[in-house]
Order: C-alpha cells, then sequence, then structure tokens
C-alpha cells in the first residue's frame, strides 16, 4: 500500500478556500489534508489549477496555486498512464460512472487506497475494494 487515502480536487480546493461560504467544509478539508496519509493523481492536479484558477468565488490566488504546486513534493502523485486509463474504462463500464470518475478509482485502486474522500461520489459506496466518504455529511 502507497497510501491509506485518496484525495479528490473537491477536497483540496475546499482546504484553501477563501470563501466566507465554504469556512465549514474548508475546517474539514485542512484536517483531511494535514492528518491524513493520503495521494493524489495527476488529474487531480490539473483539475485543482483548472478550478483554482477559473472559479474565483474560492479566492485562490495564482500564488496559493504556487504555493500547492510546491507541496506536491511531499505527496505521492500518480501519474495518469495508458494503464491506468485502461483500468478506468473496466470500471467505467462496470459501475456506469463518468471516465473522469473511473480514473479517480481506478488511481485510488493502483494506490492501495481503501478510502476516497469525496462529494462527488455516492457516500459509502464500495467500489470494488474504494470505499467513498464524504465528509461533509
Amino acid at each position: 500500500m502507497i497510501a491509506d487515502h485518496f484525495l479528490d480536487t473537491n477536497i483540496l480546493l475546499y482546504s484553501g478556500s477563501q470563501s466566507p461560504a465554504d469556512s465549514a467544509k474548508r475546517a474539514i478539508a485542512e484536517q483531511l489534508v494535514s492528518g491524513l496519509n493520503f495521494a493524489i493523481s495527476t488529474q487531480v492536479v490539473q483539475e485543482f489549477i483548472s478550478n483554482a484558477l477559473k472559479k474565483k468565488e474560492l479566492g485562490l490566488s495564482t500564488r496559493n496555486v504556487e504555493d500547492f504546486l510546491e507541496s506536491l513534493d511531499d505527496i505521492m502523485v500518480l501519474p495518469v498512464t495508458t494503464p491506468l486509463i485502461r483500468s478506468a474504462w473496466r470500471i467505467r463500464s462496470r459501475h456506469s460512472i463518468s471516465h473522469w470518475d473511473a480514473v479517480i478509482i481506478a488511481a485510488a485502486h493502483e494506490l492501495g487506497c481503501h478510502t476516497l474522500y469525496s462529494e462527488d461520489f455516492n457516500h459509502g459506496q464500495d467500489y470494488d475494494g474504494v470505499r467513498v466518504v464524504n465528509p461533509f455529511l
């Protein structure tokens, strides 16, 4: 096992959000980011950058993005490879989910993560050994 937990993009975005509307979620996300042995994938990194720059309501600056990129030296980041995409294809078919969600689950599987923290999946659902937890419920 490389990591115990996999964090989806929304957890990372909330952990840095400056929006007062996100304060409760930010507190929970900050606890997860600072307290868990977690991993992410290059897909999550790319989604973080895109959303941090696009969603102005988060209040994230280019400096926040640069700080996030620097923090990656201490986090296991799995590259999205052709074999991972093939695995995601099988997961997508088996569970009738989107391609992008299947790539997240495939990455969690490859890293040996048993828990995926996200608000974008069905809370409590198990995807062949990766259980989804929505920490904001």
